[in-house]
């Protein structure tokens, strides 16, 4: 007989990078996760994200969520997933548009969005007052979840998630943007990063990964 399940495909990929940050490139060793197709089983489709190699185990960590009264842990209930977005409220033009497609994946998925639980980590807590960021995920869908820590709490989690981030000067004290890698991590109950979904990957192509990781 056949069998089907997953098969890592290991090569290494750029992050992507947000538009302000087009000279920042750094690499990270990621698999593709394809599902392998049973005899002539055309509803096995392969997976358009990928995941991390070695799998990122990120269930210690734990955050403030945006009001500071208490603390958010990287890890999705039974039955669910999580996925987080590092970014600022006054990101340009990546962070809107990030969210703006995962608020489409959950109604793309219907019911079962409600499986799915947005987190938007901010990379610059010195402007994202928590007042802002809730404001601002509200704005997308109502259910997504701010966080924000200290500046050393924001630094240690960066590495474990293995996302990179800083500032760029602008003309004032206040006007600096942000760099910072525009990837979406998707996690389970056990606190593993099943997921790496690049920007620019679509909402149509994320929902139908995380229908299959919900299967």
């Amino acid at each position: 007989g056949c069998q089907s399940g997953l098969k890592p495909m290991v090569f290494a990929m750029p992050s992507a990078a947000t538009s302000e940050s087009t000279h920042m490139r750094k690499w990270f060793l990621v698999a593709a996760l394809v599902l392998v197709a049973c005899g002539n089983d055309k509803s096995q489709q392969p997976l358009s994200g990928m995941v991390m190699s070695p799998p990122l185990a990120v269930g210690t960590l734990s955050l403030p969520d945006g009001s500071g009264a208490a603390d958010f842990t990287f890890k999705a209930a039974p039955g669910h997933l999580l996925l987080s977005f590092f970014g600022y409220t006054n990101c340009p033009d990546v962070c809107p548009t990030t969210l703006g497609e995962l608020a489409a994946v959950k109604r793309e998925l219907g019911a079962e969005g409600a499986k799915v639980q947005g987190i938007f980590i901010t990379v610059d807590p010195q402007r994202d007052t928590a007042e802002m960021l809730q404001a601002y995920v509200d704005s997308f869908d109502s259910g997504f979840v701010a966080l924000r820590g200290t500046q050393e709490q924001l630094e240690a989690t960066a590495r474990d998630f293995k996302v990179i981030f800083s500032k760029v000067a602008g003309k004032t004290p206040t006007s600096y943007t942000m760099e910072h890698t525009a990837a979406s991590f998707v996690y389970d109950p056990q606190g593993h990063i099943r997921l790496y979904a690049r920007y620019g990957m679509g909402a149509q192509a994320l929902a139908d990964d995380l229908k299959l990781l919900l299967s």
